[in-house]
């Protein structure tokens, strides 16, 4: 009887473990999955890609700036060879973002792109900001910034910080490259 019982709970928390996994595309599957495809390029950039001056940063911004550890980007370029697969590949991006657990931060138009910032966490703290860029003409870029204790509120006073920070551009070079082929 006990051997049943054990059984019985043994198949209750099989069943329970299963059906809690999230069958859905993640960013970091999404990411990985695509990493050595001719499409995309993946790159991991250092934090001191941004040239920031410290010295002219609020204690707020100096936190936030502190708290960023990681960036990764994934990026696919469009050319009149892949516009279908282009697509396919923007929808997919778009319907990752739109799970309840990517919170909007902000959303604006930059030239020809279209820029999509999102969060996963709550209003104090977030495990990871996405950037997500598209332009119709040239492809799609995605940032996931990761680091510890991040404040959403805190990274948006630092994204206006940086509009007037120098990018190490050789450390883009790569990316810039493969865009502009």
């Amino acid at each position: 009887m006990q051997l049943a019982v054990k059984n019985i709970i043994l198949l209750i928390f099989t069943v329970t473990l299963l059906v809690s996994c999230n069958n859905g595309e993640s960013l970091q599957k999404y990411f990985v999955d695509n990493q050595e495809s001719g499409n995309f390029i993946s790159i991991d950039l250092p934090v001191s890609i941004m040239k920031v001056d410290e010295s002219k940063l609020t204690d707020t911004q100096k936190e936030a700036y502190s708290s960023v550890k990681k960036l990764n980007f994934l990026g696919f370029k469009k050319d009149s060879t892949n516009v279908e697969t282009f697509n396919a590949e923007l929808l997919k991006v778009k319907a990752i973002l739109k799970n309840k657990q990517y919170n909007d931060l902000m959303e604006f138009n930059d030239k020809n792109a279209k820029v999509v910032v999102k969060y996963i966490g709550n209003d104090d703290y977030a495990d990871e900001f996405v950037v997500f860029a598209s332009s119709k003409d040239m492809g799609f870029g995605i940032v996931r910034i990761l680091g510890n204790h991040m404040s959403p509120e805190k990274m948006v006073t630092l994204a206006n910080a940086m509009k007037n920070s120098d990018i190490d551009e050789s450390q883009l070079g790569g990316i810039m490259d493969f865009f502009n082929k």
